[in-house]
């Protein structure tokens, strides 16, 4: 039962949204080889101005056990 949460900066359409999770939780169907039912996704919008304190830092940063892609940037 796979739950995805999203942090993504403001400013991206709907549409844009839409189209992420889609294709997301395809790819999570097709690697997990499960049906689309159990499969969940959360969008967090932040502000730019708080990206570095309520993301950077805490999950990026601090949270290099859990992360399997790092970021290629530095705050």
């Amino acid at each position: 039962m796979p739950h995805i949460i999203i942090k993504l900066a403001t400013g991206k359409s709907e549409q844009q949204k839409v189209q992420l999770a889609e294709a997301l939780v395809k790819d999570v169907m097709s690697v997990l080889n499960c049906d689309e039912k159990p499969v969940s996704l959360a969008i967090e919008e932040i502000e730019p101005k708080d990206w570095a304190e309520k993301v950077y830092k805490p999950e990026i940063l601090n949270g290099r056990g859990k992360l399997y892609k790092q970021s290629g940037y530095t705050m």
